[in-house]
């Protein structure tokens, strides 16, 4: 496949890109249906607002509660959404994903775990359900890249490495915002009205809160990263960063509790400043910032004893862990 045509955010259009995009998808799908899957990050937002706007009602649009997301986010899209004039059902598929993931410790098994489960699997039964023929996808070309560079395979990126998605998985992938970065990407949220929670919202890897636990993604140790998720969104809330994240690692430490060695868990918090995540570098944050995060995580999230800051670049460090 040819490479993909940048349009960089300084270039772009909003409302040349949107129109444009809008008549591709209504030409592409015709008087049939598409599906897409929210996830409520910025990428998969903006496909469903130009889905939306191409198809109406002939666009299904379903959030996939998988069990590794944070806190409460499928009432908090589909409320957002419902507002936006959009219908979202919940699929509960948790049980399906625990069971995928049990026992692989690899980064790039567990990734490809997520992508046979969720594209094959759960969207596979929805699709034959729904009787789509489309997927909408939001693919950007940061995406791309990566998986093509070997750094880390994106688990929405097929036909750039020579899957034939329809012979795969029984449809086709229409990916509308495949040649713009996160920048470009937010530029065109804000263009079609989303709020500023989401075409500004930081982004949030594919495979979720497994992408945050190195090693087995149990429901135990998930819901370990989702409580610290929940507290360095709160605690960072106000700093302007691109990105910010908390990560369990898989080897324990030795702590103190009480007086007694408490062999426990290490939370490591990474914060970035970036435009369009090719390049990093980390967030200098403030001693006293630091030294409460580290306070909250050993206090609220249960086995943790030991909370690191990492300080490496992209590169040759990535945004995420795995």
């Amino acid at each position: 496949m040819p490479d993909v045509l940048e349009i960089t955010a300084t270039d772009l259009n909003t409302e040349e890109f949107i129109n444009e995009k809008v008549k591709e998808i209504a030409e592409t799908v015709g008087s049939g249906t598409a599906i897409n899957a929210l996830s409520g990050g910025v990428d998969s937002s903006v496909v469903t607002m130009l889905g939306h706007k191409a198809l109406g009602d002939r666009l299904i649009t379903v959030f996939v509660d998988n069990g590794i997301m944070r806190r409460g986010e499928p009432e908090q899209i589909v409320k957002i959404f419902k507002d936006l004039g959009v219908r979202v059902d919940v699929i509960d598929a948790r049980k399906k994903f625990f069971a995928a993931l049990k026992g692989i410790t690899d980064p790039e098994e567990k990734r490809e775990a997520i992508t046979q489960t969720f594209y094959k699997d759960v969207f596979g039964k929805l699709v034959k359900e729904s009787k789509a023929t489309y997927l909408l996808q939001g693919t950007i070309l940061t995406d791309i890249d990566e998986t093509k560079a070997g750094i880390k395979r994106q688990h929405n990126v097929f036909e750039q490495l020579g899957i034939d998605p329809k012979k795969a998985f029984g449809y086709k992938i229409i990916e509308p915002v495949v040649q713009l970065r996160k920048d470009g990407v937010r530029k065109v949220g804000k263009a079609l009205g989303l709020p500023e929670s989401i075409f500004n919202r930081m982004p949030f890897p594919g495979p979720a809160l497994s992408a945050r636990v190195i090693g087995e993604a149990t429901e135990t140790r998930i819901e370990k990263v989702r409580i610290a998720t929940s507290i360095i969104e709160e605690e960072l809330a106000s700093v302007h960063a691109f990105q910010y994240m908390a990560i369990l690692h898989e080897d324990k430490v030795t702590g103190m509790r009480d007086n007694k060695r408490d062999f426990g868990n290490q939370i490591e918090i990474r914060c970035w400043d970036s435009v369009d995540a090719r390049v990093a570098t980390p967030t200098e944050l403030p001693y006293a910032t630091l030294k409460k995060l580290a306070e909250r995580m050993t206090r609220e999230v249960p086995g943790v004893v030991s909370v690191t800051y990492n300080i490496t670049t992209k590169p040759p460090s990535t945004m995420e862990a795995v």
